[in-house]
């Protein structure tokens, strides 16, 4: 698995989401830059991860991932989301912060889970993978943009950043879209340590805002945001979503700051004040 190293400053590790690549978040590098080291993950079959032939699982990808980076807040999108979520319920130490960017612990709609996506879209889409790969694709990018302001300037931005690298392995495709309909991470969200923040978008047809704002209330110590965006916001908002993304950082880091003091100084041995008796045969 490949991983790009970038900027400078404190790390941070971002996942991309299903069929794409690191290089979508191009636009995030620039505000990101000299306050952030961007560790941008290629998934395997992604990317300049193409021939990684290792199987697209949470736990396998999520170990080879940890072992290549320090501890650090971990930056999830769409399906990314569901890796960064698995690391930072079964690795604590190693996130100290989770974003999840549009993305939620279960994709697909449940009775107890009423928005999510029918299972019918993702069994469908691994259906024509096969006869026609490139054209799947494209269907799932318009989706992406489907409902943005910009839609076509947008999409036109997907379509050539998507495929920047070639398309991403067949295997690698069918395992994201079983991973999208059959994970349900939702029963890790109350024992997470960490602090996280929960971001939606209200133009979003992937992934509901109602899903992420469910997902942040069941989660200790998380934060949501709701932008005025479709579901790739780092492509029209990434100052925005810049912004709210180094403001929850920082004020994480700062407040982590403030329980390791606080613990130091529980651990700091407090010297006993000599009685009176003592203090008098000591001036003596």
């Amino acid at each position: 698995m490949r991983i790009a190293i970038r900027g400078d400053g404190p790390p941070l590790i971002l996942i991309h989401g299903w069929a794409t690549h690191s290089g979508l978040f191009g636009a995030l590098l620039d505000r990101f830059a000299g306050q952030r080291t961007l560790y941008l993950v290629d998934l395997p079959g992604h990317g300049r991860s193409r021939d990684d032939t290792s199987p697209l699982e949470l736990e396998s990808c999520v170990a080879a991932i940890a072992a290549q980076t320090p501890p650090a807040p971990w930056l999830g999108w769409s399906l990314g989301g569901l890796f960064a979520l698995h690391a930072a319920a079964t690795r604590p130490a190693q996130v100290e912060a989770l974003v999840m960017l549009c993305s939620t612990p279960r994709f697909v709609h449940a009775q107890d889970w009423p928005y999510g996506m029918d299972a019918d879209v993702f069994r469908e889409f691994g259906a024509s993978l096969v006869g026609d790969c490139r054209g799947t694709l494209e269907r799932f990018l318009a989706l992406e943009t489907l409902g943005c302001e910009r839609a076509v300037a947008e999409l036109r931005t997907l379509r050539s950043e998507a495929f920047a690298c070639g398309d991403p392995a067949l295997a690698a495709l069918a395992d994201g879209l079983r991973l999208l309909e059959g994970s349900d991470l939702r029963a890790s969200l109350r024992g997470l340590q960490c602090p996280s923040l929960w971001i939606g978008a209200r133009r979003d047809r992937l992934v509901d805002w109602r899903a992420v704002a469910a997902a942040a209330a069941l989660t200790p110590h998380s934060r949501r945001l709701r932008l005025d965006s479709g579901h790739a916001p780092f492509l029209t908002d990434a100052e925005t979503l810049a912004s709210e993304v180094l403001g929850f950082l920082d004020a994480a880091a700062r407040d982590e700051a403030v329980v390791e003091r606080s613990m130091h100084a529980a651990k700091v041995p407090v010297e006993a004040a000599p009685d009176r008796a003592s203090a008098a045969k000591a001036g003596a």
